[in-house]
């Protein structure tokens, strides 16, 4: 076809398309409480109000999943990560990418449709704890909600893209960001945030779904008693703190798990951790600490407080509840009972009555050394002594990274299994004296040392003592304890998804999007994505098939600030699509440059340990530790020379702001700056050597570390099949 006619087609094609999607059903409140039993949508985050990731459609099924193909891609324009849930809306797929750019695509082929781009200024970066990535977007009638990086609401057509209304729902002047997917019922939006680290205070906003009106606001922490307090729980709350909390913000930000439960018409919220971590800081007289580390539950027409569950009273090691709360009804006991399901990362499953907030349960799902268990009478922990590095380091476990962090996790009523995105891992935690504290306000906040010996040493320690492993972990909530465990060679693997068709999928780490049995963890099928996967999948049907979709990207804190480098490479983030019969395939991915490492500068050893210091403070959280990137942002190890040359430039003036690349002036100066460079080309002229002859001997220590790690992989498999 000539190319003026296929460009003819194609736009005939996409004005019919979206001329459809103008004319679509509106997702209204009947239809989201039947989102249930809607096999070819996928109406909000977790397909429905239950949030169990579960579909009962199972044209694709554990009996001829091997001739699940690759149905068709969809490229965006950043490499920065992707983390977006997508939603599948009569025949549209919708998801949201870096600094919170919409897509809408055609589920069928993958055609876009339209973008909306929100403009979030690129300075927002500084505050935005996990990059600048986004999980998602919600739907009510015509309309799609996202938060933005910024912190605004916004919502647009869903026909077309089209801004119909914005709200700053934070102080711009504060370090407030939005990463989390709004969530919408009765007629309201609600939206949380993030920034705890950064010296904020948690609250969670509703607005009204067609104005923009905000409706009401619940605080998750007290503010300044000199001020007041806004109601009664905040009032009872403040009794649980001591000090003089509120200078540093207190914390306990909603930034991601909000679950609206039309049965009891409750809304639940998980509230993170407290700024800063550490609680002798934090509040150095003790205290819960309420309501951090929380399972809150509201009324969302009101906003009023209704009941809570505190997982970790007086929190200190950034053991959010933040993670995904699933509902569900399950036998407990000789009755069925309405439960709310919970993996965060503390490490317990909590099983949690819906009603009434009482603990019903609380077993660890994986390596826990802070708490012995829980006391199911009172619901508290009885924690361990020496966990809370109170006067001396102490290896912990999970990490702060968790045992599982945001990565969606599944149930399936048909296994009656939730899927849990297991990270097995722990780290050292060392205390900074109250008196070296200092708290700044564009910046971690962790009131643990983040920096020096004890920050590289955390992970070698982890390594040495217990490997640190990852898992699709099977949980069975009734017998309380787990069915089975399929091992992971890389950590922070992603999202999970399951299926009528017994099948569980997920994508990892290491470049794969992989099918599993549900009932026995059997791995059955496997496609090359290329880069990682962090997010959940989904499935729809369109034209009667039935499609398996997930972004892929690799990015966010839990991948850029490790330390590690990945086996693919990392193009473009995708969308992608399978169905069975299908047989497409992805680009070769191009081969990454390695430029020679410019001369090393007249630089100490102590010039080159403080570099060091202060990389690790402010730049490995995005650069990865210890100068080792992700590949979603630059690896400075492999800087081209015109960023040697304007490497002070760039940290210090802003250079490269407006595309992402935050200023430090604020917190370093010159010769700081020299001392970070010198670091960085040291590091560069180690990775050169590595990769050249004069590396053998760190190859081979290379090469002996990743046999150890693969015989740990082995030996949990061998265990797991004897289980």
């Amino acid at each position: 076809m000539p190319r003026t006619m296929r460009f003819l087609a194609i736009s005939c094609l996409t004005a019919c398309l979206l001329a459809g999607i103008a004319h679509a059903a509106p997702v209204s409140e009947q239809r989201l409480l039947a989102a249930g039993s809607d096999v070819d949508n996928w109406l909000s985050y977790g397909r429905d109000y239950s949030e169990q990731r579960y579909t009962p459609l199972d044209q694709i099924n554990a009996g001829n999943v091997s001739g699940l193909g690759m149905a068709w891609y969809f490229e965006t324009d950043t490499h920065l990560g992707l983390q977006s849930t997508p939603l599948a809306i009569d025949g549209v797929l919708y998801f949201s990418g870096a600094w919170n750019t919409v897509y809408a695509v055609d589920g069928a082929t993958g055609q876009m449709l339209w973008t909306f781009d929100p403009e979030v200024p690129r300075s927002k970066s500084i505050t935005a704890c996990c990059g600048v990535l986004n999980r998602g977007l919600a739907a009510w009638e015509d309309l799609l909600y996202i938060g933005t990086l910024d912190g605004r609401l916004i919502a647009i057509e869903r026909a077309t893209g089209t801004l119909r209304w914005s709200a700053q729902t934070t102080d711009p002047n504060q370090a407030y960001s939005i990463t989390g997917a709004p969530r919408v019922a009765r007629g309201k939006v609600f939206i949380g945030n993030g920034g705890s680290e950064f010296g904020t205070r948690g609250f969670v906003s509703a607005y009204d779904a067609a104005s923009g009106e905000l409706a009401w606001r619940f605080y998750t922490v007290p503010g300044n008693p000199a001020d007041g307090f806004e109601n009664d729980a905040m009032a009872r709350a403040a009794a649980t703190w001591s000090g003089e909390w509120w200078r540093y913000g207190g914390g306990g930000t909603v930034w991601d798990s909000i679950v609206y439960d039309p049965e009891f018409n409750q809304l639940y919220l998980g509230v993170g951790n407290g700024a800063p971590h550490n609680r002798r800081i934090r509040s150095p007289g003790g205290g819960d600490n309420l309501y951090l580390a929380s399972i809150v539950a509201l009324n969302p027409d009101t906003g009023e407080y209704l009941w809570h569950y505190q997982q970790v009273p007086g929190d200190t090691w950034d053991y959010t509840a933040s993670q995904q709360m699933t509902l569900a009804e399950i036998p407990w006991q000789g009755e069925q009972r309405k439960v709310i399901l919970h993996a965060p990362k503390a490490g317990f499953v909590y099983i949690v009555d819906r009603a009434t907030g009482k603990l019903l349960s609380a077993e660890p799902y994986t390596t826990v050394t802070w708490a012995s268990g829980y006391d199911l009478d009172t619901g508290r922990p009885q924690e361990n002594p020496g966990q809370d590095y109170d006067g001396e380091p102490a290896m912990v476990f999970p990490s702060a990274m968790g045992g599982h962090n945001w990565h969606p996790m599944a149930y399936s009523p048909d296994t009656g299994l939730l899927y849990i995105p297991e990270l097995d891992m722990g780290m050292e935690f060392n205390e900074i004296d109250a008196v070296d504290y200092q708290h700044l306000r564009r910046h971690y906040n962790t009131g643990y040392e983040l920096s020096g010996k004890a920050y590289s040493q955390a992970f070698t320690q982890a390594m040495l003592s217990h490997l640190p492993k990852a898992h699709l972990l099977a949980w069975d909530p009734v017998r309380q304890q787990a069915a089975w465990k399929l091992p992971h060679p890389y950590t922070h693997n992603g999202g999970v998804l399951a299926t009528g068709g017994n099948l569980v999928f997920q994508g990892t780490s290491d470049g794969r999007f992989i099918a599993v049995r549900a009932d026995n963890g059997e791995l059955l099928w496997s496609f090359p994505t290329e880069t990682s996967v962090m997010a959940g999948p989904i499935s729809y049907r369109v034209n009667g098939e039935q499609y398996i979709a997930v972004t892929a990207g690799r990015g966010g804190a839990l991948m850029m600030n490790m330390g590690r480098s990945y086996p693919t490479g990392n193009p473009n983030n995708r969308l992608l699509a399978f169905r069975l019969g299908a047989s497409g395939s992805l680009p070769a991915t191009p081969v990454a440059e390695r430029p020679l490492p410019p001369p090393m500068p007249e630089a100490s050893d102590e010039q080159i340990a403080e570099g060091r210091n202060l990389f690790n403070r402010f730049c490995a959280r995005c650069h990865g530790a210890d100068v080792v990137g992700d590949g979603s942002i630059p690896d400075l190890r492999y800087l081209a020379p015109v960023w040697h040359e304007n490497f002070a430039s760039v940290v210090l003036d802003g250079l490269m702001e407006q595309a992402g690349m935050p200023r430090f002036d604020d917190v370093l100066d010159n010769a700081q700056v020299d001392n970070i460079h010198a670091y960085v080309i040291a590091r560069a002229h180690e990775d050169h050597a590595l990769r050249t002859d004069q590396g053998w001997l760190a190859r081979a220590r290379s090469y002996l570390i990743d046999s150890a790690a693969q015989l740990a992989a082995w030996l949990v498999r061998r265990d797991a099949a004897a289980d």
